[in-house]
């Protein structure tokens, strides 16, 4: 039988081959069964690049390069973002605090909308590029509210307000995380694109790099752009976020020719709001006298969907709880660059001759970070089965929760040490600030504490999330276990909204926070924890593990939605 005519594509590099299924496939290339003409057939992807090549390891390193300049872009960003609004624009530290907030949790919920457009309209690499363009614009506008118009234009008579400088600042962060965003949901899964041809080996080395290459990113941010922005001047410290942007965009379309571009598959994130649509507005059928809310949507009982998109719908809502006790982590979390960033901007920031920046205590968290995986994967975890006491996903998010209550317990002891040795007036920045003569590397254990739980809930969350949902939800089961980052941010700008008002009379967190009580913040955050932690207990115990079957991965290559999971993970950090 004569296969039929080939398909031409839009995207440059997928070459698609139609032929019947009865065809006999070869191990040593990609196939894939889809639906065409109501008919089934294997469609054959022949990349234009050798399946291992030079050429293949330069395309795979463009991506992972752009990706350490959008880190370092993004980080340059946020590390100082509460001292550029305290200095430059004159915003009070609790505003600060708030914007500081709300970006970074609207960072974490854009990719749903991101990934949405790249499986509905366009292809991930249109998203990814525009995404930049729009991050583009957005740090230019940041680094137009930072310059300091008179030196840098040779005594123009045009410098703006300080009103006109926050407008600059405004629309320029809503833009930067519109597009940190789009690129978010999509560049590590257009990454995996490129190496899975070579089998699931070749996306797990492909994600150790890209997990590499975000810590380094972020590693330079840290320090590097921290530092500049700090000691030198904010103007070039957002310059060099913007370059690193501009320089992220130019390597990803070096290779723009030879990438293998994916075709959209649809969302699961509509199909599972129209599942529940039926399941609400259709009366499910009576079995042995009991009604099963979703059967309604089964096709067996007149519904559009079978059976296994119908369970993993079920899946994705039976996990919702636990991602709802792990949203007070994430407010834990977002503690680094907010109110620890502004309890270590009144400490003796002085290490010799330097200053250090105050941004660059992070690193502490990323180190305990990358150490601890490793321990915990190798001797920890083999050590409690060998006891036949194994750490389950829920043992691990539980002891997360712990370390996270200790981080900031431990940090409202450093504020009362700190406040009982003030003594000198100390500039950072552009501002003064009446400091401790304590070292803020008092600080460390906060950071190292946040890290160490990191590394249990974090980690066992994304596993957990991968385990607990079919392949084909595995991307959304993700999708929204990252909005979790999210609404932690925004929990913890409520808590901060209610103190003002509720503590106004003798305020616990005021503009200046050596006249306030921000102990009590930090105990009432780790109170809050243990009550979390507690509530999670009972809903941890009773939830029952299920497995669902795989695609085998010999001789496979990764389904979309586990590329996404794995992504997702390595974004995270």
């Amino acid at each position: 039988m004569e296969p039929p005519e080939a398909v031409s594509e839009t995207e440059p590099l997928v070459k698609k081959t139609l032929t019947r299924s009865l065809t006999i496939i070869d191990d040593e290339e990609y196939y894939k069964e889809k639906e065409f003409n109501d008919q089934k057939i294997t469609v054959k992807y022949a990349p234009k690049v050798p399946v291992f090549s030079l050429k293949k390891v330069m395309i795979v390193l463009a991506i992972l390069f752009m990706e350490l300049c959008e880190r370092m872009a993004f980080y340059g960003v946020s590390a100082n973002l509460i001292l550029f609004c305290t200095s430059v624009l004159k915003i009070s530290s609790i505003e600060a605090t708030n914007i500081s907030l709300v970006f970074t949790g609207t960072v974490y919920l854009i990719p749903i909308a991101g990934g949405l457009i790249a499986d509905i309209w366009s292809n991930r690499f249109n998203v990814i590029f525009g995404s930049g363009a729009i991050y583009i614009c957005g740090l230019f506008l940041l680094l137009c509210s930072a310059v300091d118009y008179n030196t840098f234009f040779d005594g123009t008579h045009y410098n703006p307000s300080v009103e006109t400088r926050r407008l600059y600042f405004y629309f320029g962060l809503v833009l930067v995380a519109v597009g940190t965003g789009g690129i978010k949901a999509n560049v590590g899964l257009f990454g995996a694109d490129q190496v899975q041809d070579l089998g699931m080996q070749a996306v797990q080395v492909f994600f150790n790099w890209f997990y590499w290459f975000i810590n380094t990113g972020a590693l330079l941010a840290f320090s590097v752009i921290a530092y500049i922005q700090q000691n030198v001047s904010f103007t070039w410290g957002y310059f060099l976020a913007f370059l690193a942007m501009v320089v992220a965009l130019v390597v990803l379309n070096l290779a723009r020719s030879y990438y293998i571009y994916k075709p959209s598959q649809g969302s699961v994130l509509i199909t599972s709001f129209k599942i529940c649509h039926q399941a609400c507005w259709r009366r499910s059928p009576e079995v042995k006298g009991k009604r099963q809310f979703f059967d309604s949507a089964r096709r067996q009982c007149g519904g559009d969907y079978d059976n296994v998109t119908v369970d993993g719908v079920i899946a994705v809502l039976r996990v919702l709880p636990i991602f709802f006790f792990v949203i007070i982590f994430w407010t834990i979390y977002a503690q680094m660059e907010t109110t620890y960033f502004l309890q270590g901007e009144r400490m003796d920031l002085t290490a010799g001759s330097l200053q250090v920046p105050v941004a660059m205590l992070n690193v502490f968290n990323g180190t305990i970070v990358l150490v601890l995986i490793p321990v915990l994967d190798r001797f920890v975890y083999p050590c409690f089965q060998r006891f036949k006491r194994p750490l389950s996903n829920m043992h691990r998010i539980g002891i997360g929760l712990l370390f996270s209550a200790c981080s900031v317990f431990v940090a409202g002891w450093v504020e009362l040490e700190r406040k009982k040795h003030m003594g000198f007036e100390q500039v950072v920045g552009e501002e003064t600030f009446f400091s401790s003569n304590t070292t803020v590397f008092l600080q460390i254990p906060q950071y190292v504490l946040v890290g160490a739980g990191e590394a249990f809930t974090a980690t066992a969350g994304y596993e957990f999330a991968y385990t607990q949902a079919p392949d084909t939800m595995q991307g959304l089961i993700t999708g929204l276990y990252l909005a979790s980052i999210g609404l932690g941010s925004y929990f913890s700008t409520a808590i901060i909204a209610i103190l003002e008002l509720a503590t106004q009379g003798d305020p616990w967190f005021p503009d200046e926070i050596n006249d306030g009580k921000a102990e009590n913040l930090y105990f009432l955050f780790g109170g809050l924890t243990l009550v979390f932690f507690l509530g999670y207990l009972p809903v941890a115990y009773n939830y029952k593990f299920k497995e669902f079957a795989r695609e085998p991965e010999e001789n496979t290559a990764p389904s979309p939605n586990e590329l996404s999971n794995k992504v997702d993970g390595a974004t995270l950090l």
